[in-house]
């Protein structure tokens, strides 16, 4: 039997051909399509930064400052002249301190020793012999006749300040005084919760008589003696 198909409209024929040419077509487009590359328009670059390397400036040469050389030492002398000491120098001789036994040591004569009058302060409560309030020396125990003394006395001068009876103020006041080496009265201090009962304790104080000074090993010495005396309202 004849074929029906005319062999020249065969498709099959050349189906590998075709499918060559295709690959190749399809690995073509794939190529340049990657290895494409675009770029923007426009120069967007700052054109300042362009230095131009050719300075017409010219840079001065520094000039090197050539320093003079030292001068050349001194010749020495040819000849070394020698001079003679002729001064004759006399040695200082230096005798020993220090005592033999063959020496006699002379005796010194007694030396009085004046004794120093130190000023010092006794307290009242160590002291030897107590200052003497007046009208006490008679007294056995003439402490305790001073203590009641000086309670006396500040009952007779005490006065309440007015203005401090106007302000409601009380409290106690601590005097600090000395009895001097002579009897006085001085170094009066006071320590209280006002200015104006402080005022009123030194106006006390300050009417003390004189007393007889206490004494310290038959010395007279200053005594330092502290007492309240206390403001109260009624």
């Amino acid at each position: 039997m004849e074929p029906k198909k005319n062999p020249k409209a065969d498709l099959s024929r050349n189906t590998g051909l075709y499918f060559a040419v295709g690959l190749f077509a399809v690995m073509a487009l794939t190529y340049f399509a990657l290895e494409h590359k675009t770029y923007e328009g426009g120069n967007e670059y700052d054109i300042s930064m362009n230095v131009d390397d050719d300075l017409d400036e010219e840079v001065p040469m520094t000039e090197q400052l050539k320093t003079p050389p030292p001068p050349p030492p001194p010749a020495a002398p040819e000849i070394i002249e020698v001079v003679e000491d002729e001064e004759e120098v006399e040695e200082t001789v230096i005798e020993s301190t220090e005592s033999n036994e063959e020496e006699e040591v002379m005796e010194v004569e007694d030396v009085e020793v004046e004794e120093v009058d130190e000023d010092v302060d006794v307290p009242f409560a160590v002291i030897e012999n107590v200052p003497v309030f007046p009208g006490c020396e008679s007294e056995s125990n003439k402490r305790a006749c001073f203590n009641k003394m000086m309670q006396k006395h500040i009952s007779k001068n005490f006065r309440y300040p007015e203005i401090a009876q106007e302000m409601g103020v009380q409290g106690r006041v601590s005097v600090m005084f000395t009895i001097q080496k002579d009897g006085s009265i001085g170094n009066v201090r006071m320590r209280g919760p006002d200015k104006n009962l402080e005022k009123e304790a030194a106006r006390i104080i300050s009417k003390l008589p004189r007393m007889t000074p206490g004494k310290q090993r038959g010395r007279a010495v200053r005594v330092p003696f502290s007492i309240p005396i206390t403001f109260k309202l009624q």
